[in-house]
């Protein structure tokens, strides 16, 4: 009797753990302390998602609710076709983003990948929808923000839409950037409408950062010292967020991610502290094809003819219009695309087709997690090397033990200079500057396959660029070839990047005032901090001499010139709040910056952070600049902006009626504080791009110490309390101190702890 009581206690217990471990398998503590920033706190890996995913949904809901109907290939149907996504960093209309994400993202790929993946990523995966949904249910209808309550497209989500999520945030630089080309790419003779679309050029794309590791022999303290200045959008769904991870086998990391995104993706621990920048390195190739006289859906391959592979799909119409359907097409270089305004098109004899590395790359995520359980950056280096999961961005990283890191390793093509000239086409040279052409109808120029790397045709870590030092290093979005101008990179591969090249006047204002601020000393938190928010602009300090010589040797300038004169007269060469004057440098600069006969002294390779220089004013090259000038002032007064306005009159962020001037200024005038403008609708500028989480880090003998301000704060929610605070912050350059240490989250939390579970 004895026994059978203990096999049924035994079976009853074995039918019951299901249900047991059902009731606890998602389980979190949310914290909030200063500013609104959360510290989730969770056992598990299903946990940290849960908890993370709710906390993000407190603050942004609308904004993530509306990235899962855009993934989901949904937007026409709830907004219309012909109103605009933002997909990575351009406007896009929604029939054509519809078309792309129903036609590309592979969901039997992504979860074929995504069942191969280790515990820790499938679990944080998992909790994320589950803490989204919760967030959902425990908000009821009237909980959900004004913005987007009572909306269809506010609905519960499913693992495919995390995994739509994120493939598309791998993409981000890659196939996005060529989106709407893909969507309306169609053989000659179809009705399908060709929309205005040009490969993107170098800068276009609004990518951007700046990020330093300094290494114990340029620190105050010896230990390592990062600061992390990404640029990235003011709305939409790549803005940062912040938050602090206390997980399973010891993650406890601090820093933020974007929508989507389970863990922090940049940030640091106890040990290290690392940035990204987005990379100078091409994530794909274009391939040439030769398509078959016969038929424009065939291509010729060694050869033979091979059938393009069509797929069709049908996207929802609002207000019971007919579905829109179309047929894309692929081959095995991936989609066929079009960008007419660049002269790609798709003819009765060739068409072009865009190949990836970084679709389906579900290894991402295990990179960061390996990252923010490393204890020094060669770990980081390791976590990078072996995964090859980071998608489009530098790594920046500095340890408690002095070394500072570069990595510049990728998910990029295994494509090498030799291939790259054996299977250049007639029109490679003219693609040169944009991306890297390959012939399309010989199988031996597609990717080659190299030992060791998680997937084929990926080039392996040892032929990608990476450093350890202990002085500094450095990127600002230029290529791998220079971190340290003292350290130069042998060259690589050219698609990784231009070596021995002219450099962004960013990246020499970046060296310059790097090696000014070495001279005076060693770094620390308060020289770091002058340094990222100096707001001095490189262009200004090479050019404003000449030209005020140009506008004293006028003998009768054009009344627009003269003020145009006296207001750079007036400026002090700086984009802070209180300048008076940058606005016209500004407009003057987006007409002379890319002049090819600017400067007296051409580029040297052998002194890239000081060319080219001089300023050229002599003859007819003068009198075009201070006609720029005129210009410029023209266009000003157009916009009723004053000359002599104070900068944060001019630039300005407004939340709930409330104007908050915004320093920071234009990336192409050497300015590291970038912010990119655009016209407001109540006139002057608002920022739209640029300085957004800005981070400093180094260590005592404790652990991390790291001041930090997000620059658009953490809610897109006009009601919420953290839709502005930090915004005002930044204005005065008012520097939060990061509670990391269970004491100081102690100290600076601002209501009671929430502990979700189910």
């Amino acid at each position: 009797m004895k026994r059978i009581s203990l096999v049924a206690g035994c079976l009853a217990a074995l039918l019951l753990a299901p249900a047991a471990e059902a009731r606890s398998r998602y389980e979190a503590q949310i914290t909030r302390t200063t500013y609104g920033i959360p510290h989730i706190a969770a056992d598990s890996w299903q946990g940290v998602g849960y908890g993370v995913a709710y906390a993000y949904a407190e603050d942004n809901l609308c904004l993530l609710a509306e990235e899962f109907a855009t993934v989901a290939g949904d937007r026409s149907r709830h907004f219309g076709p012909k109103a605009t996504a933002v997909l990575g960093f351009q406007e896009v209309d929604n029939l054509s983003s519809d078309v792309f994400f129903r036609a590309m993202i592979d969901l039997p790929a992504l979860r074929a990948g995504f069942a191969g993946q280790g515990r820790e990523t499938r679990g944080l995966a998992q909790g994320y929808v589950a803490g989204y949904n919760r967030f959902l249910k425990d908000a009821g209808p009237d909980g959900i923000p004004a913005e987007c309550r009572g909306k269809p497209w506010v609905r519960p989500i499913s693992l495919d839409d995390v995994l739509r999520l994120t493939e598309k945030q791998m993409l981000l630089a890659s196939s996005l950037a060529l989106a709407p080309g893909i969507a309306n790419a169609s053989p000659p003779g179809t009705a399908t409408k060709q929309v205005a679309q040009a490969l993107p050029r170098p800068g276009e794309l609004g990518l951007g950062s700046n990020g330093w590791a300094f290494g114990g022999d340029a620190t105050a303290d010896g230990r390592g010292l990062v600061i992390g200045n990404p640029h990235f959008p003011w709305n939409g769904p790549s803005r940062f967020w912040q938050l602090h991870v206390t997980g399973p086998d010891g993650y406890d990391v601090m820093g933020v991610g974007i929508a989507g995104t389970p863990i922090p993706t940049l940030g640091f621990n106890r040990d290290v502290a690392w940035t990204h920048t987005v990379t100078a390195a091409r994530h794909f190739t274009l391939h040439a094809l030769v398509l078959d006289p016969a038929d424009p859906t065939r291509y010729m391959l060694d050869g033979q003819s091979i059938a393009m592979e069509p797929r069709t799909v049908s996207v929802p119409m609002p207000d019971g219009v007919p579905d829109v359907t179309r047929t894309l097409y692929s081959t095995r270089f991936g989609p066929v695309f079009v960008a007419p305004d660049s002269g790609v098109i798709w003819s009765a004899t060739a068409a072009y087709a865009m190949q990836d590395a970084n679709r389906n790359n579900g290894r991402a995520i295990e990179t960061w997690l390996r990252i923010g359980q490393a204890r020094n950056v060669g770990e980081i280096k390791a976590a990078v090397s072996d995964t090859l999961g980071i998608p489009w961005v530098n790594t920046i990283a500095s340890d408690r033990h002095g070394d500072a890191l570069h990595a510049d390793i990728t998910a990029v093509p295994n494509v090498s200079a030799q291939l790259i000239a054996a299977c250049s086409t007639p029109l490679s040279p003219l693609f040169a500057s944009l991306a890297t052409l390959l012939d399309g109808s010989r199988s031996e120029c597609d990717w080659q396959t190299a030992e060791g790397t998680p997937e084929p045709g990926l080039m392996p870590a040892s032929d990608q660029a990476a450093t350890i030092v202990r002085d500094y290093l450095t990127n600002s979005n230029d290529s791998y070839w220079l971190s340290n101008p003292r350290l130069p990179h042998p060259q690589l591969s050219p698609v990784l990047g231009k070596h021995a090249a002219a450099l962004s006047l960013r990246t020499r204002s970046n060296f310059t005032e790097t090696e000014a601020l070495l001279a005076a000393g060693k770094v620390d938190h308060a020289r770091a901090k002058a340094m990222a928010f100096a707001n001095k602009s490189l262009a200004a300090d090479m050019t404003i001499e000449p030209l005020l010589a140009l506008c004293a040797g006028a003998a009768e300038p054009a009344e627009t010139i003269a003020r145009g004169c006296a207001a750079l007269r007036g400026w002090d060469r700086r984009y802070e709040t209180d300048s008076r004057g940058a606005q016209v440098f500004r407009a003057l600069w987006a007409k002379i910056g890319q002049r090819g006969d600017l400067w007296q002294v051409a580029f040297d390779p052998a002194d890239p952070v000081n060319t080219p220089r001089d300023l050229a004013t002599e003859g007819s090259t003068g009198e075009q600049l201070l006609a720029a000038l005129g210009e410029a002032v023209a266009e000003l007064d157009a916009a009723a902006i004053t000359l002599d306005a104070p900068w944060g009159e001019v630039q300005r962020w407004t939340a709930n009626g409330e104007a908050i001037p915004i320093h920071g200024g234009p990336g192409t005038a050497g300015v590291l504080n970038y912010q990119d403008a655009r016209p407001a609708p109540g006139g002057g500028l608002v920022p739209v791009h640029g300085t957004s989480y800005i981070q400093i880090v180094g260590f005592d003998a404790d652990g991390p110490v790291a001041d930090a301000i997000l620059s658009y704060s953490q809610s897109t929610d006009p009601a919420s309390p953290h839709f502005a605070d930090q915004t005002r912050a930044y204005a005065v350059k008012q520097w939060h101190r990061l509670p990391f240490d269970p004491e100081d989250i102690a100290a600076q939390t601002i209501a009671d702890s929430k502990r979700i579970a189910e």
